[in-house]
């Protein structure tokens, strides 16, 4: 895989993957580029309290600057 890529870490419910590729894309935007592709890897872990936790790393293509 080559290309540019920015990336970030997220964690929280499953359902919120949508919000984070949000706010991906506008920090993408702010940065001058534009969006050609995401990609994402989820991590189901428990935490020290022993509840689920969902943690995401979505990684774009980017093109610009």
């Amino acid at each position: 895989m080559s290309g540019t890529f920015l990336s970030k870490v997220f964690d929280g419910p499953y359902k919120s993957v949508p919000k984070w590729i949000e706010i991906m894309e506008k920090y993408i935007s702010e940065k001058g580029m534009t969006v050609k592709k995401h990609y994402s890897i989820l991590h189901i872990a428990s935490n020290m309290q022993k509840s689920t936790v969902i943690i995401a790393i979505v990684f774009t293509e980017v093109e610009g600057k």
